[in-house]
């Protein structure tokens, strides 16, 4: 039972992490207008009447830049983890 207690959110948590790390901006959020070339200008600025769509694509962009090479070792570690101890 995988999904009971701190291991599984963890799991589950580093699974989401790694589902928006690999978006490609070209051939998935360009499609369903979700790069940051789609919002009017002066996105990107802290702004308190941001939309909620402005405010996903500035997350999923920060995620795409800050996590993906903490993700490498955090998915090593994971998958060795499952390995040995199952």
């Amino acid at each position: 039972m995988v999904f009971f207690g701190l291991g599984g959110l963890f799991y589950v948590a580093v699974l989401l992490i790694n589902a928006i790390a690999i978006l490609s901006e070209d051939r998935f959020l360009a499609r369903i207008g979700w790069t940051a070339s789609a919002e009017p200008a002066g996105f990107g600025g802290p702004r308190d009447d941001a939309s909620v769509k402005a405010r996903l694509i500035n997350l999923v962009s920060s995620v795409r830049t800050v996590m993906r090479i903490p993700l490498i070792p955090i998915n090593f570690l994971m998958i060795m983890y499952l390995l040995v101890l199952g």
